[in-house]
């Protein structure tokens, strides 16, 4: 009777130090790679900080976030445009800012085409 218990107390520790030690580390829901990444009803906020990609392409930003990170790309323009393709426009605005700590998902990108200026553009 001894020898069947153990292996069962030994799974019962393992999996209970396992749950305890997993704790501490939020899970991070896999996003898809598209332009509006969704990380479910109630996604984390990762401990990061937001980096300064104004200017830079909004599809390279988007792959630098990382795919932890659920991005929304929003058209500032005014025209209100889907953005279908990320490597095709640039980013005018985040939200957070640059260098702030992201506290809360999504991280919000506002962006023009590349052939456009951000003059005059707002995230709202």
């Amino acid at each position: 009777m001894t020898k069947l218990l153990r292996p069962v107390l030994a799974v019962a520790l393992l999996a209970s130090a396992t749950a305890c030690a997993g704790a501490s580390v939020p899970d991070r829901p896999a996003a898809t790679p598209t332009a509006s990444k969704s990380a479910g009803a109630n996604p984390r906020p990762v401990t990061a900080s937001m980096p300064d990609i104004t200017g830079g392409n909004a599809g390279r930003a988007v792959e630098q976030m990382g795919p932890d990170t659920d991005v929304t790309l929003k058209d500032v323009s005014g025209k209100g445009r889907p953005v279908d393709d990320p490597a095709e426009w640039k980013v005018c605005h985040t939200r957070p800012g640059p260098n702030q700590q992201i506290t809360d998902y999504p991280v919000t990108l506002g962006v023009v085409r590349v052939s456009e200026s951000c003059a005059g553009t707002a995230l709202k």
